[in-house]
């Protein structure tokens, strides 16, 4: 009975080791795909430490933050920021931030396959929804260039 019980366990173990190894993989394909959007080689977000550089490169902050992903609880605050970044960086909103945030798998995914593009790093308010400024009134002169410098 218990070589019965041991080989049901082993097959259970083995099935887990799959479905996780499957996890992995699309982890790494949705991160792969958020990197060549944003214009980078999908390769860099297949290496330790230099996807976290090229991923603080993406959302326009500082390569000496990889030194702050180090030191405990600060790089929890730190990943809230990149993830928030990241968001803007492809013109979702918070909502999608707080999302990379807490299942950060599945919405790199999205991020990676959905239609969102990069509009650069933090993104901009003109590409994150809010109104263009009005057109300029009809008669109305343009404001004079600026005078050139010397």
């Amino acid at each position: 009975m218990s070589l019965l019980a041991s080989s049901s366990d082993s097959a259970g173990a083995g099935f887990i080791i799959v479905i996780y190894l499957a996890l992995i993989v699309l982890g790494i394909v949705g991160f792969w795909k958020v990197f060549t959007k944003a214009g980078e080689e999908g390769w860099k977000s297949i290496i330790p430490f230099y996807n976290v550089y090229t991923l603080l490169k993406i959302v326009g902050r500082p390569g000496w933050w990889l030194i702050l992903f180090f030191i405990p609880f600060v790089n929890f605050i730190i990943w809230i920021i990149v993830a928030l970044d990241l968001a803007k960086s492809f013109g979702k909103g918070t909502g999608f931030g707080v999302g990379l945030i807490f299942l950060g798998f599945i919405f790199m995914l999205i991020l990676g396959f959905g239609d969102a593009r990069y509009v650069g790093p933090g993104g901009t308010p003109a590409q994150m929804g809010s109104p263009p400024p009005p057109p300029p009134m009809p008669g109305s002169t343009p404001p004079p260039p600026p005078p050139p410098s010397a």
